[in-house]
């Protein structure tokens, strides 16, 4: 699991990270309490054999409670995640809202570029990855971590 700067999958209650495959969670991206994240499914035929696939969710987006991100899911940056939303597809360019099981797009900003300018890109003054400040990471990552920065 690649966590981002001032990201923490998990520390709401009730989140559920299944990560046989890679999951990678973009800086400032928020989860809420309840979300389930996981990277694969068993086996139709054999449930003691897993599909394992990645999940990418870019930079700034928001996940919203009780959401599911299902395998193979590819999350553009400042995507916002509406409440108790199945994502069972990708939406890789980012700037837009989903919602629904399984979760479509009701809201498009990706190619407003004026919008796109107004997004919030905040940045904390503390940037850290988990426990480890932000310039010590990544040799961190490189010694000890089987993951690439997305």
């Amino acid at each position: 699991i690649f966590v981002g700067i001032d990201a923490a999958p998990g520390i709401s209650p009730g989140c559920y990270i299944q990560a046989v495959g890679k999951i990678y969670i973009g800086d400032y991206t928020q989860i809420a309490p309840n979300v389930g994240i996981i990277s694969s499914n068993h086996f139709m035929l054999d449930i003691r054999k897993h599909i394992v696939n990645e999940v990418k969710v870019g930079k700034y987006c928001r996940i919203g409670m009780g959401s599911i991100i299902l395998p193979g899911v590819v999350l553009g940056d400042f995507v916002t995640v509406s409440a108790g939303s199945v994502v069972t597809k990708s939406f890789p360019k980012g700037y837009c809202v989903i919602s629904g099981n399984p979760a479509v797009m009701v809201e498009d900003y990706s190619d407003d570029e004026r919008i796109k300018q107004k997004f919030l890109r905040y940045k904390n003054q503390y940037e850290y990855n988990g426990y480890l400040p932000k310039n010590k990471f990544e040799q961190f990552r490189r010694k000890y971590l089987n993951v690439d920065p997305w």
